[in-house]
């Protein structure tokens, strides 16, 4: 190794530890630094794991699902290097490998598990060749930086022109863009979706992004839509069509707001499990990371443990107990992600006690027009099991205005820019043993985190 690769490792490291003991993440900083020193470093590093490296895009869902199959790894005994707190730009992936690596520049993860977000990902591939990749999804997300969907389809889709020779590539087969890359690349597409038509419904929604063949322009003839314009779908012109999925799950029941029981087919084999993660979403996460390892080669026993032990990532779907009462943290950044997340959220028994809040900052997207494609009506409609509902962030009075123009009862509504209040107000308005449900955006989840971190309920989110 480079003289000058060992130096930018040792000053990365450094960084790293650092910014930990001065308290912050240090998920970017690291790798920048080091990225300046020495521009091959990113490059030099990921060619150490011998099982290679495998990255986890789109829209939703990338988080969890590398924490799905991070577990799936280490159930199997192969040690990961992965950018566990999502800093999934160039700098943080480069983080991931300098905090694996040891002072001599030694990389310790037998496989390493990058999220990556979608606009890095021709960037990234390029300098790391995965050898196997997994995509979760497309949806509109950070509107003034992604702009039209085909344009994020375009960056994953450059992305996996870089992908090592013989390399696996695990797609949503019931998103047509993103299943429609299996057709754009020389690896090998590994297709997977569900088969239990009992949790779908007749129609797309009318929210659904894509609603128009890929190939044609003609609109789609749905069988049956599972989560917005995810389903088995065709087309009645061109006949373009839902690709089968080699992995899937047949049979779905007992979802409730804890979790979900599902029968998995793989290539593999088959296996029953019980999520620890609620949501017709995170189904489809587990089926991604069941992809991903089978196209690392992972065996069917680790795949079944890593689903099973997997719980939320920080702000996910996180249970945080506060003294007396609990916090259901959720994150929502698009319309699709927290339309979810209100389904979800009125599948708990009980009353249902709301914190919303709206940041616009770069890392959340700044158009928030987004919000107006959030379907609030469908929460307005059962208003009677909502409590109180408190809007807090830089954007509080625009999230107040939307639930106002949904039909939200405004003497129910609060607004407060400061979520420190917001907790507080929100705590406590809530019964001993209640449940508060904070549904924040990007930043806004961070910052709430912190808040409660200060407070000594949660530890830091780079350690969880």
């Amino acid at each position: 190794m480079h003289l000058r690769t060992l130096l930018a490792i040792w000053t990365g490291k450094g960084v790293l530890a650092t910014t930990r003991l001065v308290g912050r993440g240090g998920t970017s900083l690291p790798g920048a630094v080091a990225r300046r020193l020495a521009p091959d470093v990113l490059r030099e590093l990921s060619r150490q794991p011998r099982h290679g490296v495998i990255t986890i895009t789109g829209t939703n869902g990338k988080t969890t699902t590398a924490k799905m199959l991070s577990a799936m790894c280490e159930a199997a005994g192969w040690p990961v290097t992965h950018n566990r707190a999502g800093a999934n730009l160039i700098s943080g992936l480069t983080t991931a490998f300098l905090q694996s690596a040891s002072w001599t520049g030694r990389v310790g993860g037998a496989v390493a598990l990058l999220e990556v977000d979608e606009a890095t990902m021709p960037r990234a591939c390029e300098e790391i060749r995965p050898r196997a990749a997994v995509v979760t999804n497309f949806f509109p997300d950070q509107l003034d930086r992604f702009g039209e969907l085909d344009r994020t389809v375009n960056f994953v889709g450059r992305g996996l022109e870089f992908l090592a020779r013989g390399a696996k590539v695990a797609l949503n087969a019931d998103d047509p863009n993103c299943a429609a890359l299996g057709a754009r690349g020389s690896f090998t597409p590994l297709y997977y979706g569900l088969q239990d038509v009992s949790v779908g419904q007749g129609e797309v929604s009318q929210a659904a992004d894509t609603k128009r063949c890929v190939q044609c322009g003609t609109a789609y003839e749905y069988e049956v839509c599972y989560y917005e314009h995810l389903g088995k779908y065709s087309c009645p012109r061109c006949g373009h069509r839902r690709p089968q999925p080699a992995v899937y799950a047949d049979r779905i029941w007992q979802m409730d707001s804890r979790g979900t029981n599902l029968h998995v087919v793989t290539p593999a084999g088959d296996f029953e499990v019980r999520l620890q993660i609620p949501g017709l979403y995170n189904v489809y996460n587990a089926l991604a990371a069941a992809a991903g390892a089978i196209a690392l080669g992972l065996p069917l026993e680790a795949i079944r443990k890593g689903l099973e032990k997997t719980t939320s990532q920080f702000g996910r779907m996180e249970r945080i107990r506060l003294a007396d009462r609990n916090v259901f943290m959720a994150l929502v950044k698009n319309a699709a992600g927290f339309n979810s997340v209100l389904q979800t959220v009125m599948q708990a028994e009980g009353e249902k006690n709301l914190v919303i809040c709206l940041n616009d900052l770069e890392a959340d997207g700044t158009d928030i027009s987004w919000l107006w494609d959030v379907d609030f009506e469908s929460l307005a409609s059962r208003q009677e099991e909502i409590r109180f509902v408190i809007c807090s962030g830089l954007r509080a009075e625009d999230m107040a205005v939307r639930l106002k123009y949904a039909g939200l009862d405004l003497a129910k509504l609060t607004v407060t820019a400061d979520l420190g209040e917001a907790l507080d107000q929100g705590l406590e308005r809530v019964q001993p043993g209640g449940i508060l449900y904070i549904l924040p955006t990007y930043t806004a989840m961070l910052q709430m985190r912190g808040i409660i971190e200060k407070r000594g309920h949660a530890r830091k989110y780079w350690e969880v």
